[in-house]
């Protein structure tokens, strides 16, 4: 680090960065907060989504016990046909946001296959999209898990580092410029007294 000049310049350009550093602060913080309670928020809907897919198991297992001994192959009935994430941005971090989810069930003959496939094709669409869901949420977290860190690394560095450091800075500075104006008074003093003397 470059030694630091005790002089009014000096003391005027730190004065200028403590304010500056003081402003960031409150918007990092601000900031933080925000993400806080977008962390919060996503994890709501990840549990409600996981909720969601493990009642609909649970419907299945409940209201269709025939699909456990059944060796008809459904899973190949049903396709996502289109899926499109859409990103809101929320204090300079791009999130994404589930905005357009379709499926295509493909034609089977309801006389062949047994009455209840409707309903499995029915609970397995619902799953899908609560899978789909799950993985976006999941991304938005770890989006918004990186977004905090750095604002919060950021945050501290203002505060406990820059802050203190432009601080002390100016304290030292002051100091200096105070023992140099009362060394300056003295000195005067000193070379007045011996003026006085010599005219006498």
């Amino acid at each position: 680090m470059a030694k630091l000049a005790l002089n009014k310049t000096t003391l005027n350009r730190e004065g200028r960065r403590l304010k500056a550093f003081r402003q960031f602060v409150p918007a990092l913080d601000l900031k933080r907060k925000q993400l806080l309670a977008a962390r919060q928020e996503t994890n709501v809907l990840l549990q409600s989504s996981q909720q969601g897919l493990s009642e609909l198991h649970q419907q299945v297992a409940e209201k269709l016990p025939m699909l456990a001994g059944s060796d008809i192959e459904i899973g190949n009935l049903l396709q996502v046909k289109r899926v499109e994430v859409e990103y809101i941005n929320l204090v300079g971090l791009e999130l994404p946001q589930l905005s357009y989810f379709d499926v295509e069930i493909d034609q089977y003959s309801r006389l062949v296959l047994p009455h209840w496939v409707d309903n499995v094709l029915l609970l397995q669409q619902q799953a899908l999209k609560l899978q789909v869901e799950m993985q976006i949420y999941q991304q938005r977290l770890q989006l918004l898990e990186e977004g905090l860190r750095k604002t919060t690394q950021r945050l501290n560095l203002f505060d406990k580092v820059l802050i203190p450091e432009a601080q002390a800075n100016i304290r030292k500075i002051r100091i200096a410029l105070s023992d140099a104006e009362r060394a300056g008074v003295v000195r005067a003093k000193i070379a007045k007294n011996k003026r006085r003397r010599l005219n006498l």
